[in-house]
Parts: C-alpha cells; structure tokens; sequence
C-alpha cells in the first residue's frame, strides 16, 4: 500500500464510521496509480495481471482515448477478494479522495455478505495470475494465433453457462438401465380418495397401470437420450464431452471458471453499485465533509447519478430504490393494510414511525440479486416519482422516445433485461441428434427473439468445439425455428408444431 499519510488517516477515519453504521467489509488495501495505470488496471477488469489477449489491448485503448478527450473519467476500482483490492487515482482531490474510499467500503461489504457472492473465489487476484501462466505457458507450446484463435472462441460462448448452478443441484447421477426401471417400477401413480366400494370406479385398475407404463417408458427414454436432462451449463457439457486437446480444455475451463466468478457481478449490478452509493452519499453528508468540499462533491456525485433516455444507471437507479425502501420501512409503507388502502392523500401521509429502514436494508442487501430486487421493490408510485418509461428509438427523429409509459410495461421490460443476465437462455437437449453425434441445443423463447447474425456466429465457433454439425431450436415471433451449422454453410427452417 503505497498511501500517503494523510490517505492512510483519511482511510482509518472512515472505515470505522462506516463500521458504526454497520457496515461488515473485509481488509481493504487501496493503491495509489496514475491515470495510464488505472486505465491499464480497468483493461484488466480490475486485476492487476491477466491472460495476454488482444481484447485487453483493444478495451485499454479505449479507455485511454476517453480519458485523453476528457469523455469519461475511473474514480475507483475494487476487486472481489479476500482481502479486498482498490485503486486510486493520484490525482483526485480530497473529496474525490473520499467519495471513493467510502464508496469501496459499501462495495467490500456487499462482497462480503450478499448471498450471491458467497460461492466465488475469494482469492482471486491469484487465481487470475494463475490463469495468464497456464495460457503462456500453452502458447510457447502451440503458438500465440492458435491459442489467441481458441480463446476468442471460448470467450464467444462465456455467457452459456448457469448462473444458478453454484446454488442448485441440477443434475442427477448416472444411473444404469436396471436402476431406472426400478426406480420407475416403484413410483406409485396419484389416486383419487374415494370410498371402498368406488374404488374401482374411481382409480380404474386398467387406467392406473397405463399410467405406470407411460411413467416406465418415459423413464428409459429419458435414459436412452444423452444427456438424460437439458444441460444448462454448456460449457460444462462441453469440457467433459467434446474432442478436446488437453490444452484446448484447460483454455475452455479458464474461461469457464471467470464466467463464473463475474457471473454475480452481473447479477447484482444494480445492488452493488446503489448500495455502494447509498453509503458513500450518507457517509460523507452526515459524518466526513468539509463545508468547503459540499459544491465539489455535489457536483462529481450528481456527474454518477446522471441518466439518459433509453439507459438504466445503475447507481442511480440502486441509490433511489435503497432509499425508497429505508423509507417505506420507516413509515410502516408496505403490507396488506398499504396496499389495500386506494385514498391517495392517506397513502401519501402513511407513517406509522416503524423506524424499521435500515434493518430491511441489510436484509436485503444480503438475500437478493437485481431481478428478486426490482421485483420486490419496483412500484408503480416510484416508477412515476422517477419518470421511469419505455423508450424507443425512432430511426425518423433519430433519437430515443418515449413509446409507453405503463408500469407493468415497464418492469417487464427490466425485469427481461435482467433475465439470465441479460443472455439467451440455453442448453443442450441432445449430443446425438439423429443418432449421429450432433450436438442439437434449445433456446428458452420469452418473446424476444434471437439476434439472427449473433446467434449464427455461436453455432459456428460451437461447431469448432464439438467439432460436428450443431443445431439450435428457437421462436421467431412465437414460430418454431431451427438454425443449424454443418462446418460449411448456416441452413434455417421453421419448425411445425407437432400434432
């Protein structure tokens, strides 16, 4: 830690305010970096060394031509570890200074206690360090175009793994033939109750045993298919069945397990950076800043809270939802009394002085992900106090429009765009597609339809990982499509439903 004494005072001080509010963080070391360090450093998603790709060549160059143009500025950076890595830029003033430490604590704590992190790596920084020696090392072997080429296949398919599966046990072990007639043979078939005598009137022996014939033959097909059930994780599928050198699977399993570790990141994109703000703004208003400091800091966190039609800003959107429900909770807003209640001016005067606002908050803070977040707590009377609506982009004005301002239109709309992480949900439903090894996946349709260009490029480097003809089952407005790749040409047809 290369802090200045009066950094290293200014971090003492408010770690323990922040401890006095209850905040639970772990050790926070900050580093003080220049601007082409941290744009460096960003390149790398925050870790100080990675893997060698041109991709973190191409996002550093970015970085460093926004910052050179004055179009966008990094305040802070901190890493998901135990302890915890930040960074800060040497040329921020104090209050900058302060609104970044105290916004990476609000950021450790969330690391440190929502659920959602809880199965990461908590050593990380060396996992990574790890990673970039394994793919050097199969560089010097097979060449940097070869493996450079395998791992931007790998990184075209990071997003097709299961977020949930950390938390879930979804898949069953191997069973033999024998087994899952048994266990099929023993399953008893629902009856209805009825008396004695209408017993067989009622559950018809005949019916009953045509039941458990279905039952058996559904098992021994589900047997009979490889895999048994729809493999969410296909990544995993493909580490453990696809024709893979040994360095191509390590390559494949890297990426894998960094999709993994980002993957909540992703699904708590809002919570963390709200709550994040949520304690840097009280922290700082309440307890740390200097009334020469209040038009400096007003300026910069306002600069964070900006928004833009047709984009949601994470922090701006957290902060007021944290808010509203510190609010609430406080005022006893919320329950079967509340909701029942269809007089405006009672509802707008409601305080029943439950004081109960920050214990929710930390309540939430540890159980919830963006999607059970927005879910939860995203109403219609904080939906009209932000000006939340549905925009559109008009290709006439040339600019986005407001297309619906309908509540229910509006939270499906996040609510989709959280689904999954944002990604197609996909699996792989059959690795022998017409018993002649082809790999056939399905696509979860919820009224969005595949990005037609997008979804052909996955097949392709799919194709160059199982290295036979792959097909993808999907809806295009709400028809059944099939798009396949054979190693040559992409073939398209509509799928008929069955009879």
């Amino acid at each position: 830690m290369n802090l200045t004494s009066d950094l290293v005072a200014l971090k003492e001080r408010l770690e323990e305010i922040a401890r006095g509010y209850g905040l639970d963080f772990f050790e926070t070391f900050f580093e003080l970096v220049d601007y082409d360090e941290m744009n460096e450093i960003a390149s790398y998603g925050g870790f100080p060394t990675r893997y060698p790709h041109w991709r973190f060549g191409m996002h550093y160059e970015e970085l460093d031509k926004g910052y050179s143009y004055g179009l966008q500025k990094i305040y802070e950076l901190v890493i998901n570890n135990d302890p915890c890595y930040a960074y800060l830029m040497g040329c921020n003033a104090p209050v900058d200074q302060k609104m970044v430490i105290a916004h990476v604590l609000g950021h450790s704590d969330f690391f440190k206690n929502n659920l959602w992190f809880s199965k990461t790596n908590r050593k990380m920084v060396d996992q990574m360090a790890n990673h970039g020696v394994r793919i050097r090392k199969h560089i010097e072997k097979v060449g940097l175009e070869e493996v450079e080429g395998f791992v931007d296949v790998c990184l075209s398919l990071e997003n097709l793994v299961d977020a949930h599966s950390p938390f879930i046990t979804r898949r069953s072990p191997s069973r033999t033939e024998e087994e899952v007639e048994d266990e099929a043979r023993r399953i008893e078939v629902p009856r209805i109750r009825s008396k004695e005598y209408m017993e067989r009137y009622i559950n018809p022996p005949e019916y009953l045993e045509q039941v458990k014939k279905k039952l058996l033959e559904e098992a021994r097909r589900r047997k009979r298919t490889f895999p048994e059930n729809p493999e969410r994780d296909v990544l995993q599928f493909l580490l453990e069945h696809a024709p893979l050198e040994k360095w191509e699977r390590d390559v494949l399993s890297i990426v894998r397990d960094e999709a993994y570790y980002f993957g909540p990141q992703a699904m708590t994109k809002i919570m963390n950076e709200g709550w994040a703000t949520y304690w840097h703004s009280k922290i700082l208003t309440e307890r740390c800043l200097a009334d020469t400091e209040l038009i400096d800091y007003a300026d910069h966190h306002s600069a964070t809270l900006g928004t833009q039609p047709g984009r949601v800003n994470p922090y701006k959107l957290g902060v007021e939802l944290f808010r509203d429900i510190e609010d609430r909770w406080n005022r006893g807003r919320f329950g079967r009394e509340f909701d029942a209640c269809d007089d405006l001016e009672t509802r707008r005067n409601w305080d029943r002085q439950l004081n109960q606002g920050r214990a929710k908050l930390f309540e939430v803070r540890k159980v919830m992900n963006d999607l059970t977040f927005l879910d939860t707590f995203l109403t219609e009377e904080f939906c009209e106090r932000h000006k939340l609506f549905v925009y559109q982009w008009n290709p006439r004005t040339n600019r986005h429009e407001i297309a619906s301002r309908d509540f229910r239109q509006i939270k499906e709309g996040l609510l989709r765009s959280l689904t999954n992480l944002g990604h197609p949900a996909i699996a792989v439903l059959d690795a022998n597609h017409k018993n002649r090894g082809e790999l056939y996946l399905t696509h979860s349709w919820d009224g969005q339809d595949l990005k037609y260009d997008e979804a052909t490029e996955t097949l392709k480097n799919l194709f160059r990982i199982w290295q036979r003809p792959v097909h993808l089952e999907t809806k295009e407005e709400g028809r059944g499509k099939l798009i396949s790749y054979d190693g040559d040409k992409i073939g398209s047809q509509e799928i008929l439903p069955s009879a």
